[in-house]
């Protein structure tokens, strides 16, 4: 599963997943664009990725920023060549509170979650088109398959993530880009613990935050939470060629919880 002379953009990839994504990635030979909010976070995975003897970049920046989605497929592709492909792994979960919800939850749900994924794959479309063909990859969720009680708004979200990924795919599949969405169940980083752990969630009156990660992983008939680098290796499937006739899928990566 080789990615030697691939290039790459992975977004939220300062830590959990996504860092474990773009050291994958780099481990097996892309050139990889760490993007993250948390420009410091992504600078230390790009010098991890360097010091080990590949190739990378770090840039910080907000993604609901038009302009923002632009500029970093932009600089990918002066630093590097071109684009093969793209990882939208940026997502937060959103507001359990439907009664009381305020608007202003919704909408940096849905611009985090879906918005944001939209707009780097826009500015990803022309730079794959021009190499042939790419690969992108959605982060969705299995809340976007079968629904959260949670944070019934991620849920919409996700749900779009994958129409979006499934409308993609049909759409481009002629000129050799591959659309995908990945469904993670829960995993074991920090983003897990926000999003088991807040007032208006139910059931989250324990303390203990980690009883209540426990709660979450023993779901799963697995008995547990995914470690970031199993989910980061059902992507790199997914975004190389070895998944060459693989497109339009929302593949759950969740120790069989929907099952």
């Amino acid at each position: 599963m080789g990615m030697q002379g691939k290039i790459a953009i992975v977004t939220a990839a300062a830590s959990g997943t996504g860092r474990a994504g773009s050291l994958l990635l780099a481990g097996k030979g892309a050139a990889v664009c760490v993007v993250d909010q948390n420009e410091a976070g992504a600078e230390a995975v790009a010098d991890e990725i360097r010091k080990a003897g590949g190739r990378a970049l770090a840039i910080g920046g907000d993604l609901r920023d038009d302009g923002m989605a632009r500029d970093i497929v932009a600089t990918t592709v002066k630093e590097f060549g071109g684009l093969d492909l793209l990882w939208n792994h940026l997502g937060v979960p959103g507001p359990s509170a439907i009664e009381d919800l305020e608007m202003a939850g919704w909408e940096l749900t849905i611009d985090l979650n879906l918005r944001s994924q939209l707009l780097t794959t826009i500015a990803a479309l022309p730079q794959m088109k021009a190499r042939g063909g790419g690969s992108i990859l959605f982060t969705s969720s299995t809340s976007g398959l079968s629904g959260s009680p949670w944070s019934p708004t991620y849920s919409a979200a996700k749900a779009g993530v994958i129409g979006l990924a499934r409308s993609l795919a049909k759409r481009y599949a002629s000129q050799g880009i591959r659309v995908n969405a990945i469904c993670p169940g829960p995993i074991d980083t920090p983003m897990l613990r926000v999003f088991v752990n807040r007032p208006d969630q139910p059931g989250s009156k324990e303390a203990d935050v980690d009883a209540l990660v426990r709660k979450a992983a023993a779901l799963t008939p697995m008995g547990r939470a995914a470690r970031p680098e199993e989910i980061a290796q059902a992507a790199v499937f997914l975004l190389s060629d070895k998944a060459s006739f693989v497109t339009g899928i929302a593949m759950p990566v969740d120790g069989g919880l929907l099952a």
